[in-house]
């Protein structure tokens, strides 16, 4: 076997290398790696070489959404076998703290995430995992569809942070692939009435697509005042905010109705903001945030191969692994294109 890995060496500058074969420790599996997707945090990584705190020290492998064929199995491994075909849920928490003992591991302290600085990404041929963290797929999901399973637990995570139900009325404010999972988990969890909110055509053509009741576009109109025709100046039950921008994040307070839901999900160039929590004190709303998810992955798995939620139609742009650093430069410089880029790897 020969394993290849795509290192970001500098600012938007990307290079192949030869990199070891790992082999398996204990409760730990091989996985062939077959498609990774391009998520907005890889590229923010290769543009700016940070988020927040999180910083690249030197070269660094990017790529957290993966799935792929297990080729090999370290000693204790129980529940998988060579050729069970697995999506990568990319979290490794302590499983010791408060957090993970009540279920809410995803706010371990000491998790290990993929492609999170210090810990290098999956964009290679062959990975180190441990099986309790490798969901096998079933016979009719791809591994293209594998690797979608980790954006689209994020959208189930808010649907479930928002208590989406059957009736329910959402506006999902952004509609790039976290939106756009978003759009697809409510739908699931019944929502009958839901409007997607974003500036750009291509991606409100998507929504409309994959089941948006209707789309408004920000740069023509005034959101808040079309969301007040809409409902009769009602509000609506949840607002899911996917943008992680100042403007929609300030607009939720006035979408929502009262005693309603506000969740916040996209993650703000600015720690600090301006936002009305008069409006919020006033119809008695709440307010819920979502990082990243947690016992998702099965229920994900679950919805794709029963066909309640087609994850396929998100992708629109797929590369080869050699051509890695063209599709990381596309994703830069043609954002206004790209719902959801995605590498095949040889």
């Amino acid at each position: 076997m020969k394993n290849r890995a795509v290192f970001m060496t500098g600012l938007e500058k990307m290079e192949i290398r030869d990199v070891p074969v790992p082999a398996p420790k204990e409760k730990q599996v091989i996985v062939k790696l077959e498609y990774v997707g391009i998520c907005g945090s890889d590229v923010h990584y290769l543009e700016n070489g940070r988020i927040g705190d999180f910083i690249v020290d030197g070269d660094f492998i990017l790529g957290h959404e993966c799935a792929g064929t297990i080729v090999e199995l370290g000693e204790g491994v129980q529940n998988l076998k060579v050729g069970d075909r697995v999506a990568l849920e990319p979290g490794i928490t302590c499983g010791q703290c408060e957090f993970c003992k009540s279920g809410k591991y995803n706010l371990c302290p000491d998790v290990e995430f993929l492609a999170t600085p210090p810990y290098h990404g999956c964009i290679e041929n062959y990975i180190a995992f441990p099986e309790n963290m490798c969901f096998k797929l079933p016979d009719n999901i791809s591994t293209k569809e594998g690797a979608l399973v980790e954006p689209l637990s994020v959208g189930m995570h808010a649907a479930k942070q928002g208590r989406v139900t059957l009736g329910s009325s959402v506006v999902i404010l952004g509609a790039g692939c976290i939106g756009l999972c978003t759009l697809l988990a409510c739908k699931a969890f019944g929502a009958t009435d839901i409007t997607v909110v974003d500036v750009i055509p291509k991606r409100l053509d998507f929504a409309m697509k994959l089941g948006a009741t209707r789309v408004i576009n920000g740069k023509d109109v005034n959101a808040v005042e079309e969301i007040d025709k809409i409902t009769g100046n009602a509000g609506v039950d949840i607002v899911i905010e996917t943008a992680g921008s100042p403007i929609t994040i300030g607009q939720t307070p006035y979408m929502v109705k009262r005693g309603g839901t506000i969740v916040l999900v996209g993650m703000a160039p600015k720690d600090i903001i301006e936002f009305n929590f008069a409006k919020i004190m006033a119809k008695e709303a709440e307010i819920q945030s979502v990082f990243r998810y947690r016992n998702i992955y099965p229920m994900a798995i679950k919805a794709i191969s029963k066909g309640l939620i087609d994850v396929s139609g998100i992708v629109t742009h797929e590369f080869t692994f050699d051509e890695t650093a063209k599709a990381f430069d596309f994703a830069i410089h043609n954002k206004n294109d790209v719902v959801k880029a995605v590498i095949k790897i040889d």
